[in-house]
């Protein structure tokens, strides 16, 4: 529990009046159509960008979740935070693509390498992910969190984890539908320092009690290897390297959720720069999040501080070694992480709504419909989520222990056919929609027979759930990736023309010029030191 004072009280409500501002800045710049209210009217510069991707990457998971698995694991979850090098592959290779191509949606862009039934069956996918898994996740998590860190049971005999989830939910979706995704993208710019600063405080001060960080690794021992055995169950060193390889590439290089802000814009050349300055905000999380719980553990184990699990190492940190005033930093660190998550699904998931269904199937619908129709759809997803926090208290249990699960089981068969689409002329329409179909049916199968792996012991099933989870993720990726091809053999090639500038063989000269454009040597340098930082930090953990 963290007892708030006077002075806290004041740093929250200083937060939150900045955060009005910026929102009310933001709608001043009344939207045109649907690019102003999606992608920000592809105006955005590199600083906006950058900080938008981190932002919206940055959740309770991240605070809460990571937090306590460096408690549990140490530094077994760090590989998911070294994945600066690539977002640099979306700067450097696919953003080119992306922002030449002007679609609005990755499943769009499916739908221009492939056909429309890619188009449609992507977008079933990731709305139904996005609403059913990401938007509750954050929405119960936040609501857990709030009321564990603040210790508040009920306020006038409600509980104070409906009160946190619903105000988290009304507060964010009503900014996120009144400024679309330039009021998202500016308070990012604001929630990102605040969530900075407000971790860094918490990492300096608990070294300081726990005795340095010498004292940390000594405690930590046994947990400070990144690059563990093969045979260890949860994070064998191969599955890790290519398993979280492939999540990687599929979250930071085709999720719309992540992709849209690179979306916005104004060229390619701040979209890569933008994706460089992400990259370097990429590098902090195994810091300012994941050591934190390390500190936690050293510190519980000299008996300073008391926690009974490990995702309570976060809020123990918080109310036991913060001074007044920093804990109001650092709640407003954690209420920025969940809105500016939060905003970013909503909007996405209206975007894909009301491109990608909307529109497709009423093309003479105008610009200022089709901006009603969005802002219609970001309520719809916020009343979605608000109804589906009741059911999330039921399950959440076993979306808590599925949810990485989840990403690890749609990831491949996404992946693959982005990765192939882009790499090759000759994988087909067919292969693509046959590659995403039944990458999703082979994954699901395992989703579905996991409850019941006890059941089905002895069986000759009983391989599909007893492998390694990232063994697994790199088997269907494999699996997907020989179904694409195999098709391909026996289906119609697209056309030349019709795959102009979708793939790497395919790019034209004035697109190859438009890539160049810009290009400095800050470009490599910065290039060159995001990878460095995590070359030493692997070398350093291994």
């Amino acid at each position: 529990m963290v007892e708030l004072s006077a002075l806290d009280w004041l740093v929250l409500g200083g937060f939150f009046v900045l955060l009005i501002g910026v929102v009310w800045m933001s709608m001043r710049q009344r939207e045109k159509d649907t690019a102003d209210y999606f992608l920000a009217g592809r105006n955005a510069g590199w600083l906006v960008i950058g900080a938008s991707i981190f932002a919206s990457n940055i959740g309770s998971e991240h605070l809460v979740g990571l937090s306590g698995a460096g408690a549990q694991s140490g530094m077994a979850m760090a590989h998911w935070e070294l994945q600066s090098w690539i977002i640099l592959l979306l700067g450097w290779v696919f953003v080119p693509f992306y922002w030449s191509s002007k679609v609005y949606t990755m499943p769009e862009f499916l739908e221009r390498r492939y056909n429309p039934a890619s188009r449609t069956f992507l977008s079933v996918i990731s709305l139904v992910s996005y609403v059913l898994t990401k938007v509750a996740v954050t929405v119960y998590a936040g609501g857990i969190a709030f009321k564990t860190i603040l210790g508040i049971d009920t306020i006038w005999g409600i509980d104070f984890f409906w009160i946190s989830a619903v105000g988290l939910v009304l507060i964010t979706g009503l900014y996120t539908v009144l400024g679309g995704m330039k009021a998202i993208m500016w308070t990012s710019v604001l929630q990102t320092p605040v969530l900075i600063i407000g971790s860094v405080v918490i990492l300096v001060v608990g070294l300081d009690k726990v005795g340095g960080w010498a004292e940390v690794e000594r405690l930590n021992d046994a947990n400070m290897h990144l690059i563990r055995a093969a045979t260890d169950s949860e994070f064998p060193w191969p599955g890790v390297i290519f398993g979280s390889f492939i999540i990687g590439f599929w979250y930071w290089c085709t999720d719309q959720y992540i992709v849209q802000r690179v979306l916005s814009a104004k060229g390619i050349k701040e979209a890569r720069r933008g994706t460089m300055f992400a990259g370097y905000l990429k590098l902090l999380p195994v810091f300012i999040f994941l050591v934190p719980g390390m500190i936690a553990y050293a510190l519980n184990a000299k008996g300073i501080i008391h926690y009974d699990s490990a995702d309570q190492a976060f809020p123990t940190l918080v109310s036991e070694l913060l001074p007044s005033g920093v804990k109001g930093i650092v709640i407003g660190g954690l209420v920025a992480a969940l809105m500016s998550s939060l905003a970013s699904l909503f909007n996405s998931s209206a975007t894909l709504f009301t491109i990608d269904f909307y529109k497709k199937f009423k093309p003479e619908s105008t610009e200022l419909h089709l901006l009603r129709v969005g802002r219609i759809a970001t309520i719809v997803i916020v009343l979605l989520g608000l109804l589906w926090i009741p059911v999330m208290s039921l399950i959440a249990d076993v979306l808590y222990e599925y949810l990485q699960s989840v990403q690890s089981l749609i990831a491949p068969g996404i992946a693959a056919v982005f990765f192939l689409g882009l790499i090759s002329k000759r994988i087909t329409a067919s292969a693509g929609y046959i590659g995403l179909v039944s990458g999703f049916i082979m994954g699901m199968i395992r989703l579905v027979l996991l409850p019941f792996r006890e059941d089905i012991k002895g069986t000759s099933f009983a391989w599909i759930t007893d492998m390694n989870w990232l063994y697994f993720c790199i088997l269907l990726f494999v699996l997907v990736s020989v179904i694409m091809v195999v098709v391909s053999m026996f289906t119609k090639q697209c056309d030349d023309e019709k795959l102009q500038g979708l793939t790497f063989g395919s790019i034209s000269k004035s697109q190859w010029s438009e890539m160049r454009a810009g290009l400095d040597k800050w470009d490599y340098i910065h290039t060159a030191g995001i990878l460095a930082i995590t070359a030493f930090i692997y070398v350093r953990f291994w």
